[in-house]
């Protein structure tokens, strides 16, 4: 549970109809099992000691006594176990029958909470047996030999992390307009449990699928969701033991079509972060009794998938579309900027790298959706000390390929004369050496735009922006940045998805062999023609950088969680002490670069994470790096 994870279970045990005291027996070896693989929450399926299809012999005074009996026996046999469980029980009270939700805790009753939506349509008649609790709000019950509390209003908080705070609803009160998970949320509940009794027909997976993932979405919390399954009736109806476990909108895992166990692991600090980070979500626990469980924290074994690439999608069809989608939001708000001013032209700095290919690729498709002719983009080489003839060689394809205007103005004399009026050496290959390349490249392509009546397209990425891989005033000023809310990795395919969707060979062969260039900002002298300036061995993997820009800004995970999810997930490509020295840098790189992103052009944003002051990120130029780099001193870096 340190870092916020907690492992969880979704249970579907077979069941025999009407036999408590078998099912208890099923439902016990569930629950060891279960916490032996290390979950701390356990739910099994409602009305689960009985069976849910049970009919009329709910009635039966019988069956109520040994479901009862079948509780105290479950109570007695996991008084060792450290997990909240969750079974569901037929419970009598005043005359009325509920379906009930039992929440138990090391031999203790914790609570009972009636359902409260009880469906009598179709294939449902559970008003012939049961009683809604939705008058009850939260009174008390001797059942199972314990004085309970007994009611919809209460929420069952962890001890030592009271942001796990778990709210329980039944089955069909999911379904229904106004869940109660609802109002569980608002008052604090980070994870809601939900004991069903679902039966399946043609499609009906995929509804209950897309309801429990965006309940989850809708109150950015952890969802177990468990079914009913092998043993229940089939006189007249099939159940599946459909099982889910959602997380804020993601469908973690699930079972299909049998019954048994499902696991994972639940982030709570990412869903409490990012409820604080939204400000719209008001929790106020009015009205809700809160009820303690949970010992000592331990450490939770990870299982569930990180991608290694957070802002790409791993399936293929989902990610074209996605590049499609991404491709489509910067064209139009390049295309609106260009309406707005009237520009004549566009001006691009065409290096033949990843970059600037992709903002003249949104350059073509903005005037395309404007009607213009795509000679109107003005694509400018600028040669100097860096440049190879490879990197030369596509940009100019490049540009042929796409119809733009190209220009080459080689800069070295200027670059010479600049160094001669400020007295420095170019043999001393510093930063004034490689920062003069790139403000003079600026200042011509700004000169360009300013004789045309055009605008500068920035070509900068979010995540140079994030590391401050830009030189001020140089390569970091446009008058629009195109790319500004994309990161590196995303760059790339979005480059191959243009190439592979173009239908244009030329343009196709140009685009692969720009994606086989490595990453240079080519301001050192070339080495025998070939890229001496490869930017991640300066500056670290880009596909590292991006995981931890992903983790430490969109969710605001401590440097600690942070390293610890990237060795998890990058185990046989990284080395610990490799992820350890780039997370270094990319904490100071990011603290110490706040600068130029507080004066950044305008440029749109197209997924989750910006970092434009104007809009997603606040940050003071001068912020202290110290506290987070002194949570890395802490790491122990024994293999």
């Amino acid at each position: 549970m340190f870092d916020g994870f907690i492992k969880v279970a979704a249970a579907t045990a077979k069941i025999r109809v009407a036999d408590p005291d078998y099912n208890c027996r099923q439902i016990i070896a569930m629950t060891s099992e279960c916490a032996r693989s290390g979950a701390k929450i356990i739910v099994f399926p409602e009305l689960c000691i009985t069976g849910y299809t049970c009919g009329d012999l709910f009635l039966q005074r019988r069956l109520l006594s040994c479901a009862e009996q079948a509780l105290e026996k479950i109570l007695k046999e996991t008084e060792n176990c450290d997990a909240l469980t969750i079974v569901g029980l037929p419970v009598p009270h005043f005359g009325k029958l509920y379906n009930c939700a039992a929440i138990l805790y090391r031999g203790r009753l914790l609570g009972l909470v009636p359902k409260i939506n009880i469906p009598n349509y179709s294939e449902f008649y559970e008003k012939r047996h049961f009683a809604s609790g939705a008058e009850i709000g939260c009174s008390e019950i001797t059942f199972a030999d314990q004085t309970v509390p007994f009611g919809t209003h209460l929420l069952f908080q962890h001890e030592q992390m009271p942001e796990l705070t778990i709210g329980c609803e039944i089955c069909e009160d999911l379904w229904v307009p106004d869940p109660p998970s609802t109002q569980m949320a608002i008052a604090g509940a980070t994870v809601i449990v939900n004991p069903s009794a679902s039966d399946e027909t043609v499609t009906k997976d995929e509804y209950r699928q897309n309801l429990v993932a965006m309940q989850s979405a809708r109150l950015i919390c952890g969802y177990i969701y468990s079914s009913a399954g092998d043993g229940e009736s089939s006189q007249d109806l099939v159940y599946t033991g459909h099982n889910l476990i959602c997380e804020n909108g993601a469908v973690l895992c699930q079972s299909v079509n049998t019954s048994g166990i499902i696991a994972t692991e639940l982030d709570i600090q990412k869903l409490d972060g990012d409820r604080r980070a939204k400000g719209t979500f008001r929790g106020t626990g009015d009205g809700y009794r809160i009820i303690k469980w949970g010992g000592t924290l331990e450490n939770t074994s990870l299982t569930r998938t990180f991608s290694k690439n957070p802002f790409v999608p791993d399936s293929v069809p989902l990610r074209s579309q996605r590049c499609e989608k991404v491709l489509t939001l910067q064209s139009l708000g390049l295309k609106k900027r260009i309406e707005h001013t009237g520009a004549n032209k566009l001006v691009i700095g065409i290096s033949g790298g990843l970059d600037s290919t992709l903002a003249l690729l949104v350059s073509a498709k903005a005037l395309d959706m404007l009607g213009r002719s795509r000679s109107d983009i003005i694509a400018v080489t600028m040669p100097c000390f860096g440049t190879t003839k490879r990197t030369r060689s596509n940009a100019e394809l490049l540009s042929e390929s796409l119809g733009a205007q190209l220009r080459t103005v080689d800069i070295t004399d200027a670059v010479n004369q600049h160094f001669r009026d400020i007295g420095h050496d170019p043999s001393v290959l510093n930063v004034v050496f490689e920062n003069s390349q790139a403000r003079e490249r600026t200042q011509v392509i700004m000169d360009i735009a300013n004789a045309e009546g055009g605008l500068v397209i920035g070509t900068g990425d979010l995540s140079e922006l994030a590391l401050g891989w830009a030189t001020y005033n140089g390569d970091h000023m446009s008058m629009y940045a195109v790319n500004a809310g994309v990161p590196k990795t995303l760059v790339r395919y979005l480059v191959d998805y243009y190439a592979d969707s173009c239908g244009i060979e030329q343009l196709r062969l140009v685009l692969k062999n720009i994606l086989d260039t490595p990453v240079s900002p080519e301001l050192l002298p070339a080495e025998n023609g070939e890229i001496s300036q490869k930017t991640e061995d300066l500056v670290g993997p880009y596909e590292l950088h991006d995981f931890f820009l992903y983790y430490a800004v969109r969710w605001g995970f401590s440097p600690k969680k942070v390293f610890r999810l990237a060795v998890y997930v990058f185990d046989g490509q990284y080395s610990k002490k490799t992820i350890y020295k780039w997370l270094t840098t990319f904490y100071r790189r990011f603290f110490s670069q706040q600068f130029k992103r507080s004066c950044l052009p305008d440029g749109p944003k197209v997924g989750s994470l910006t970092l434009s002051p104007r809009g997603d990120w606040r940050m003071p130029s001068d912020a202290c790096s110290d506290v987070w780099l002194r949570e890395l001193d802490e790491i122990q870096l024994e293999d």
